[in-house]
């Protein structure tokens, strides 16, 4: 399999773990992700998102849900006080993996480990709550 396929797999889904995935607060979010490759030659650009987390959302997370043409399943999610936790399968690509996000007030940090084949892949996250979301 070549590299940017293997690199596209791993993005598609970190992709799916955005903010709303664990214990914060409604508002506006900004989500950093840093993907590292072992062995890989090219370096994956850090990708930054913003996020409107609905009153809804916060109140009541949900495990993360695979993105749109992708055959990744997401189980072992747990809230255990301001940490959440999951792991992760992706039949087609072989590739599986866990990671953890631990929420303070207005900010979070984690980390999760992918495996596929022989490749092996750290996605690490960092969040901040920039405010109340914008108005429609």
């Amino acid at each position: 399999m070549k590299m940017s396929k293997i690199a596209l797999s791993v993005i598609v889904a970190a992709l799916a773990l955005p903010v709303f995935a664990g214990p914060q607060k409604a508002g506006k979010w900004q989500m950093t992700m840093q993907t590292e490759m072992a062995n890989m030659p090219m370096k994956i650009p850090a990708t930054t998102t913003e996020v409107c987390v609905t009153p809804e959302q916060a109140e009541k997370p949900e495990p993360p849900k695979s993105p749109r043409n992708s055959d990744c399943k997401f189980s072992d999610y747990k809230i255990e006080g301001s940490t959440v936790s999951w792991t992760m399968s992706c039949e087609k690509s072989g590739m599986t993996g866990e990671g953890k996000i631990t929420y303070a007030a207005d900010s979070f940090d984690g980390v999760m480990h992918a495996k596929m084949h022989d490749m092996e892949v750290t996605t690490k996250y960092s969040g901040k709550r920039l405010g109340e979301c914008d108005k429609k």
